[in-house]
């Protein structure tokens, strides 16, 4: 939900969208479909490229990411509208790059699967041994060309975006892996009686 709400944003800011959703909008304008459907079609498309690379399959958070997203994605299109005025456009497109870029944080981090532009992303970061920003921001620029060849929407905030992004997710996928093993490491504390932290009110019956 949260990276659909970022993708949403920049699309309904009219910027610019990201270079996948050029590519989805791009197939949108070109063969019918909303951007959301574009979205599961070509995450199915991409986790068999992921599975061809690793020789495994995709964890289990891969295949509920490419659905729901596709699916929230039609959903904010429909809740939310362009802003008048082009001041309010810049802000909605700046929240969308943030929102997207904790949005792959918070799904990443828990270890269950990232969706498949982002399995995609880490299959070639452990292929190629460089860092996620470059890997991403190499991704974003091929998409880019065959959205924009597709018609798709390309302008300042797309540029913003495939330059930005990488940077972002270096940003917030490590804070997003912190408070998740925080809470999870807080858990095993609660659940553990031996390893949770003595309380005023413990007693064991005794006066």
């Amino acid at each position: 939900m949260v990276m659909s709400l970022g993708i949403a944003l920049m699309i309904r800011a009219e910027l610019g969208g990201a270079p996948w959703d050029v590519l989805h909008l791009g197939l949108s304008f070109q063969l019918g479909l909303t951007v959301g459907t574009w979205s599961i079609i070509m995450g199915v498309v991409i986790l068999l490229l992921t599975t061809m690379l690793t020789k495994s399959l995709p964890q289990i958070g891969a295949f509920i990411n490419m659905l729901f997203v596709g699916l929230f994605i039609d959903v904010f299109m429909w809740l939310i509208s362009t802003p008048s005025y082009v001041f309010f456009q810049y802000i909605m497109l700046g929240l969308g790059i943030i929102i997207i870029g904790y949005g792959i944080g918070i799904y990443i981090a828990p270890r269950c699967g990232a969706g498949p532009r982002d399995s995609l992303m880490l299959a070639l970061q452990e292929k190629t041994g460089w860092k996620v920003q470059y890997v991403r921001g190499l991704m974003e620029i091929i998409v880019l060309t065959f959205g924009w060849l597709l018609g798709g929407t390309v302008f300042i905030g797309t540029l913003l975006f495939c330059f930005g992004i990488g940077s972002v997710v270096g940003i917030t996928l490590p804070q997003c892996q912190r408070v998740f093993d925080y809470i999870i490491e807080r858990g095993n504390k609660d659940e553990d009686i031996n390893k949770g932290t003595l309380r005023p009110y413990h007693h064991d019956g005794v006066s």
